[in-house]
């Protein structure tokens, strides 16, 4: 069997890693090329003229025309953090070189942070992934599926368990058949209306949408896609060619929650566990270049507070 390249690719080493972010500084000046690559620019005037306050890495940029003042990191993901950058950079590092992702536990030992401390900076993580990835809608020949996140509770079985948030996996793919991009989000419901509205804002009008036999599918028509169904019946999934890769993402998707995951309040975090999972997906081919994104999504991202994060974005129509 011939090697995967996209599967065998270096990526970033740990020591690569250490020799550009393995400092203060240099996390420090990465962030400012990354918020102000032409240069400094106070958020409220816009204006270049500045003073740099303050001793230490942490220093303060007073605007010459209004006076105020701002920091390195306000007004980003990192925004009123009190880690060191060099933490924040390690934990972009983990969360982007590796495949299967990683649960707050693993992440806490190799940052020396608190459970709830890596457990929140994992969240706004995947929370910036998740915002990026839902900004550009899948093209072309699209696979898609339905499929639950959670199990079922005593006493309470099947699609109605309230354990259950159900979700729609779509793969784009390429003249030639093989993956380009993945979306997978959660729904309210596998209604008509619900795919309707999942489909105007992830995918692009005209794309050609092939899915099982659930009703509910057609309901991409009106958001102006193309629909053709294949009935699957109690075929097997290596029966079904058609859904070869939105059946291979279900099942990478599958392997990641009982692996690194184990169990989260799903229909709490559901969000951001499938959009940083897509994130990664999308990104695969340069693992390399998927960690300078993330570190420049953290540093020009709106923040994330965490009462937002455990309010929980609940699904919507």
């Amino acid at each position: 069997m011939p090697m995967n390249r996209v599967q065998f690719q270096p990526g970033v080493s740990m020591a690569e890693f250490f020799s550009r972010y393995g400092t203060e500084a240099q996390c420090a000046e990465t962030v400012k090329a990354m918020r102000w690559p032409q240069g400094f620019r106070y958020p409220r005037c816009s204006s270049a003229e500045h003073y740099v306050v303050g001793h230490g890495a942490r220093k303060l940029f007073q605007c010459q025309a209004c006076r105020h003042q701002t920091s390195l990191t306000a007004g980003t993901v990192m925004d009123s953090t009190k880690l060191p950058l060099t933490t924040w950079f390690m934990a972009i590092f983990l969360l982007s070189q590796d495949k299967t992702g990683l649960s707050a536990l693993a992440l806490m030992r190799p940052l020396g942070t608190s459970y709830r401390t890596a457990w929140l900076i994992h969240q706004k993580l995947m929370k910036t992934m998740a915002l990026r990835d839902s900004e550009q809608p899948l093209t072309g020949s699209v696979q898609v599926d339905d499929a639950y996140l959670g199990g079922e509770r005593a006493g309470v079985g099947g699609r109605g368990s309230p354990n259950k948030v159900p979700i729609v996996a779509a793969v784009s793919t390429n003249d030639l058949g093989y993956p380009l991009r993945v979306k997978l989000n959660a729904v309210a419901a596998f209604t008509n209306e619900a795919i309707t509205a999942w489909a105007r804002t992830n995918l692009t009008p005209g794309c050609d949408v092939r899915s099982d036999g659930l009703s509910c599918f057609v309901g991409v028509i009106d958001a102006g896609c193309a629909h053709s169904y294949v009935v699957v019946g109690r075929r097997l999934p290596r029966e079904l060619p058609q859904f070869k890769w939105v059946n291979t993402v279900l099942g990478n998707l599958k392997t990641l929650i009982n692996g690194a995951h184990k169990h989260f309040k799903f229909g709490k975090y559901a969000s951001q566990c499938l959009g940083a999972f897509a994130y990664r997906f999308n990104r695969r081919f340069d693992l390399r270049t998927l960690l300078t994104d993330l570190i420049g999504h953290a540093a020009t991202n709106s923040p994330t507070r965490e009462r937002q994060i455990r309010g929980g974005a609940e699904v919507h129509d």
